[in-house]
């Protein structure tokens, strides 16, 4: 796991220096460079595999391919004979280089082979051209932009910052859907005109014509079949514990993340490692860390554990939005951050267990409470003309029972959070603005790849879009990266999912719970109340801190600021807040998302260049 940056042009390339070093976190072991006259490379290494041959960027035999790469390859050892038997020459041990030899070998076609977390850049020095890709699920961030003439890519967006061909700006466009969707879900970020390279694509850029072609090799489908259940419970934990082998492939020592639920301890339970990781809130129902100690010892493990203090959570609410690029509202993202600093001074690589939520149907909104599940059995435009009746009405009790019964999951669904409607966010924005752009003009694409599919698949399938890539995914590699730790997700991983898309829904839905399948995949490995315990995810206690003055304040503050009514009605911002002081409504969720993005945009253009981390 490392991290790297690159731009193409015909000026001087001494920039490349401070452009790696902006991202030097991501790599602290080590830093190399490659230029010519066209291009420059740079790169920053955590070091994991071939800790003395594995320094990169990397060439072929006779030097025309050049590559940086970042993530893990896990089936590198399997691709790598074949290799070897049509004449390769390899001088490094690493995974990198059986890339660079399968591209040469293989074409794009080296994509199909890989299993593992990637981003790479090859650059074919002969025909000028800069061919990259992105692994198939997202778990590696990729962004580039074409400003002045340069062609600027690589892991993070704060190292473009460092180019001076390279304009900051705010894209406009960016702010009312993040409002819904708590986090950056357009192809172009916050950054305006610079874009994220989609999970399952590959671009190449030619440097003579300087045009630049994307294109998909993967794609996710989801395609249940009937098959017995047992047979596929044993198929289901035959395939993660393989998985998880495959994850454990390092030359230095390896911890895992643990909390109360079941997909960490599931991998923590099979792969018994030295030490697991948890982090918690000194608040009654917002701590997991005993549930995570108490598993640890039944299993032996040592288990090292730190509480979250309020004031420590504030302060560093701008480091983490710092290390996100754009402003992400997933109040876990802040814990994720004190996990991956308490885990990287022991490890440098951990394992946890983000996708199997996605993956095997595990979040409760998957799963409609039987109310609203009998309602729906009355015919559609039934409830369609009753949800017309009530939706101009105030809100009262049962108001959004009847508004979600009478829609499609077209119509409402945008993932795991739902912070702002198209209205309220149109509301508190100023007239710059605010949009015609509808939350549903986004997920409509993705809705309609899916239309003749069940609810769940639905669901899922946008899920594994949207909220995976651009949230979870997003946070686990920016808040570990920031601490120079390498987290691998092993249940999140290509031959798991050609398992799981084949798993009936009503396998994953049943018993009144969610994941069942998964849960008695499970069942044979960690004791009963941690395979059935409900999820949870990072609980946060947000809704009482912000009833406190102290972060009342500091919220008030920047509500107050001059640089917010560029975005924001502040007389509006400050009712919403408080409202939820005096306890007459819960805007946690709203403030905070609002809040983030205030932080976010203070600290990287009110603040920058004097408080650039």
């Amino acid at each position: 796991m490392c991290g790297f940056c690159g731009f193409i042009n015909r000026k001087d390339k001494k920039y490349i220096k401070d452009m790696a070093d902006a991202i030097a976190h991501r790599g602290p072991d080590d830093e190399s460079y490659y230029k010519d006259d066209d291009i420059a490379l740079g790169f920053r290494r955590l070091s994991i595999i071939d800790l003395k041959g594995g320094r990169q960027p990397i060439s072929n035999e006779d030097e025309h391919l050049i590559i940086c790469f970042n993530g893990e390859i896990y089936n590198f050892q399997d691709i790598k004979p074949d290799l070897i038997k049509k004449g390769h020459i390899f001088k490094s041990k690493t995974d990198t280089e059986v890339i660079l030899h399968g591209y040469e070998e293989y074409g794009i076609k080296i994509l199909d082979k890989l299993r593992g977390m990637f981003t790479f850049v090859i650059w074919d020095k002969k025909n000028k051209k800069l061919f990259g890709a992105r692994d198939h699920f997202g778990q590696k961030p990729f962004y580039y932009c074409t400003m002045q003439n340069t062609f600027m890519f690589g892991s993070e967006i704060k190292s473009f910052l460092k180019h001076p061909d390279f304009l900051k700006e705010v894209n406009k466009k960016a702010l009312k859907p993040y409002l819904t969707f708590q986090t950056s879900v357009l192809e172009e970020t916050f950054f305006k005109n610079v874009y994220k390279l989609l999970p399952g694509h590959y671009f190449i850029y030619d440097a003579e014509k300087e045009t630049l072609e994307t294109h998909k090799y993967y794609k996710i489908e989801f395609t249940p079949q009937k098959q017995d259940f047992n047979s596929l419970v044993n198929k289901i934990d035959d395939t993660i514990t393989k998985s998880i082998d495959y994850h454990t492939i390092s030359d230095v020592p390896v911890g895992a993340y643990l909390s109360g639920g079941i997909d960490s301890s599931y991998v923590v339970s099979y792969l018994k490692p030295n030490e697991t990781f948890s982090v918690g809130f000194d608040y009654k129902d917002f701590n997991e860390v005993p549930l995570a100690k108490d598993l640890s010892d039944l299993l032996h493990i040592q288990n090292k554990n730190e509480l979250i203090s309020s004031d420590h959570f504030f302060e560093n609410i701008d480091k983490v939005q710092y290390y996100a690029d754009e402003p992400t509202a997933n109040l876990s993202a802040v814990p994720l951050y004190f996990l991956s600093k308490l885990a990287s001074q022991d490890v440098k690589v951990v394992l946890s267990g983000e996708g199997a939520d996605e993956l095997f149907g595990g979040y409760t909104f998957y799963d409609e409470d039987k109310k609203l599940k009998a309602y729906r059995k009355l015919p559609f435009f039934l409830r369609k003309f009753v949800k017309l009746l009530v939706s101009p009405l105030p809100s009262f009790h049962g108001k959004n029972f009847l508004t979600k019964g009478g829609s499609k999951i077209e119509d409402y669904y945008v993932g795991q959070a739902f912070i702002f409607d198209n209205k309220e966010a149109n509301k508190i924005l100023t007239d710059k603005y605010k949009s015609d752009l509808k939350y549903q003009d986004i997920t409509k694409p993705y809705f309609d790849e899916v239309k003749n599919e069940d609810d769940l698949t639905k669901m899922q399938y946008l899920d594994m879009h949207f909220w995976l890539p651009n949230d979870i995914l997003l946070k686990a590699d920016k808040m570990s990266m920031a601490n120079s730790l390498e987290l691998r997700v092993p249940i999140l991983d290509k031959e798991v999912f050609e398992v799981a898309k084949t798993v009936p829904t009503d396998y994953k839905l049943s018993h009144d719970t969610t994941k069942y399948i998964l849960r008695k995949a499970a069942s044979t490995r960690i004791p009963e109340e941690w395979y059935k315990r409900r999820k949870k995810g990072f609980p946060v206690p947000i809704i009482k801190w912000f009833r406190e003055e102290k972060y009342y304040n500091i919220v008030k503050e920047i509500f107050e600021a001059d640089f917010t009514k560029e975005f924001f009605d502040q007389k509006k911002l400050l009712k919403m807040l408080d409202d939820h002081y005096t306890s007459k409504k819960n805007n946690c969720r709203k403030i905070w998302t609002v809040y983030v993005f205030l932080v976010w945009y203070k600290t990287f253009f009110v603040d920058y260049e004097k408080n650039a981390i």
